[in-house]
């Protein structure tokens, strides 16, 4: 279960690249919060579940 958390939160963070570049390309300042948002939100996840198995 903690590798499926792991590779969505792998994936979520490439996407959410994916939309920050997606939105500077297209100049969407809403596009380049929500990337951003994923990625930090991915990132608080992956951390966590590192702090978790420990």
């Amino acid at each position: 279960m903690r590798y499926a958390l792991a590779a969505v939160a792998v994936l979520a963070v490439a996407l959410g690249v994916a939309g920050v570049v997606a939105g500077e390309a297209d100049d969407s300042p809403g596009l380049q919060f929500l990337g951003a948002a994923l990625v930090i939100g991915a990132v608080a996840v992956g951390v966590r579940l590192v702090r978790r198995g420990r």
